[in-house]
């Protein structure tokens, strides 16, 4: 990669005109060349970027970085399982679980999926006994993705009823375990190195009150999901209930692993493979798409543009179905962990910003609580809209019809604003917004999503030259909370010792 070189385009980007969003409309082509719809395995997607600042000139500068920064040669690195994650020595493999990577890593991600289907359809067929729900106990992405999809995809019912517990604050462990049977549930532990602090901690209380209801083998009613399997016989797994997955599927993109398996014990295992195959199919435009007809990239570049040339430090997800309510949590921790960084991948510092702060949240919800700022405010956010077509619900259509009447009407009033002699009621317009409109939801579309977030994650980071697989940033704060735990809590600023003080903890 070559930094300086990229320097050169980016200052060359900043120095364009920056047309307005209704100057851009003017040419009659643009909704075309900015609104892709893919024709994909859950069904149409429209991908509309029109409503940004892209233009051609702005696509064939940041084409320009992209190959100065080698973007085509870490692409394929990445699909061909090189060690792309150079910081930890390993490669990124998510997409083989897909079926799309190195020959020898698709073959061994589709037997650990073998194997993993005919554990859920034991259960399912009632081989392990009555299981009528299942707690999932992990953290970070082996809880997000899991709760997303269950979340999105059984709002009609479930094979099984699946809780996920996260938080290692035991309000959330008790709420689940008050919703199941001790006599009928089964416990998913997830944990990629299976040392988690808050997912081993509340997998200890979860035994005990298997035990506690009258479960003889407590271990016995235990799913691991990791890859660190060793780890998880000696913590009391017995090897028959341990499912695995590759030290290079990194924990924000193992949904796709094992750690999918709440998604495929309350769908059935053909929706979990519908899932991985709407995936595979954005793996495949993102890879065979030519750059400008990628929307992967397309999106990537608006990403890049309104960060670095305007500044942006935020961008705004929100999602016009409850159904998809938890996809603004699950984008925060892929873009903010991956691409959070301030060195590039071979540890020099950044020159440039990296990621924006991504947040959102539910439409209409949404409108009377933040709307506000971004119509009026003095920051520049561009914001993303996602919808579907189709209604999840059968009540009355004049719900959903008012809902996407709301989430197209935002993204016009974005672009087109409203002057008004009182300053209070005018409105400067010319804000960014792109929507993505799926024509239904169901796991081969939620699949298509994710996957799509997942490459435009690390497009930014080829770009930028970071290494979107590492995430050192999280573990200070961890070791800082181990050595309180252990009794080692002293020698700290003197508000910290206040407060674990006035806490009653340690010394």
């Amino acid at each position: 990669m070559t930094v300086a070189e990229a320097e050169t385009f980016w200052t060359a980007l900043e120095g364009l005109p920056r047309p307005t969003l209704k100057e851009l409309f003017a040419d009659p082509a643009r909704l075309d060349a900015y609104a892709t719809v893919l024709d994909l395995p859950g069904g149409p997607i429209r991908f509309d970027w029109s409503k940004t600042h892209l233009s051609l000139e702005v696509e064939a500068l940041l084409g320009s970085i992209a190959a100065a920064m080698d973007f085509e040669g870490r692409r394929a690195a990445l699909i061909e399982g090189e060690k792309i994650n150079n910081t930890e020595g390993r490669a990124a493999e998510h997409t083989a679980q897909r079926g799309i990577g190195k020959d020898t890593s698709v073959e061994e991600a589709a037997a650990l999926h073998a194997r993993m289907q005919m554990l859920v359809e034991a259960i399912h067929d009632g081989a392990l006994g009555e299981v009528k729900s299942l707690i999932h106990i992990g953290i970070g992405g082996s809880a997000l993705g899991p709760a997303l999809a269950i979340d999105a995809l059984t709002r009609d019912g479930a094979k099984v009823a699946v809780h996920v517990v996260s938080n290692i604050d035991g309000c959330a462990l008790e709420a689940a375990m008050k919703a199941c049977d001790p006599a009928t549930t089964m416990i998913a532990l997830a944990s990629k190195t299976f040392t988690t602090t808050e997912t081993i901690t509340n997998a200890l209380s979860a035994l005990d009150w298997l035990r506690d209801g009258g479960v003889s083998d407590p271990y016995g009613r235990v799913i691991a999901l990791t890859a660190a399997p060793e780890k998880a016989v000696e913590w009391g797994v017995d090897e028959t209930r341990i499912l695995p997955f590759s030290e290079t599927v990194g924990g924000r993109y193992s949904l796709w692993s094992s750690i999918g398996f709440p998604v495929a014990i309350a769908l059935g295992w053909q929706g979990f493979a519908e899932f991985l195959e709407g995936a595979a199919a954005i793996d495949r435009h993102f890879i065979d798409a030519d750059m400008n007809e990628n929307v992967v990239v397309r999106a990537a570049f608006a990403d890049l543009y309104y960060t670095q040339v305007r500044a942006c430090q935020t961008r705004a997800v929100f999602a016009y179905d409850e159904r998809l309510a938890l996809l603004p949590d699950y984008l925060q921790q892929l873009e903010m962990e991956s691409n959070g960084k301030r060195v590039h991948a071979d540890g020099t510092p950044l020159t440039r910003a990296s990621a924006p702060v991504t947040w959102g949240g539910v439409g209409t919800d949404a409108q009377h609580a933040v709307f506000q700022l971004l119509h009026q405010g003095t920051h520049l956010i561009p914001v993303d809209f996602l919808a579907v077509k189709t209604q999840g619900h059968d009540l009355d259509p004049a719900h959903h019809e008012i809902l996407l009447s709301n989430c197209f009407a935002q993204g016009a009033a974005l672009m087109a604003g409203k002057s008004s002699e009182d300053g209070a009621r005018a409105y400067p317009g010319d804000r960014p917004s792109a929507t993505i409109l799926c024509d239904d939801l169901n796991p081969a579309t939620l699949g298509a999503l994710i996957a799509f977030h997942e490459h435009r994650t690390f497009v930014s980071a080829a770009m930028l030259g970071i290494n979107p697989f590492d995430q050192f940033g999280v573990e200070l704060g961890k070791a800082i909370a181990k050595q309180i735990e252990s009794g080692g809590g002293e020698g700290f600023d003197p508000s910290t010792e206040a407060l674990l003080a006035a806490a009653g903890i340690g010394g």
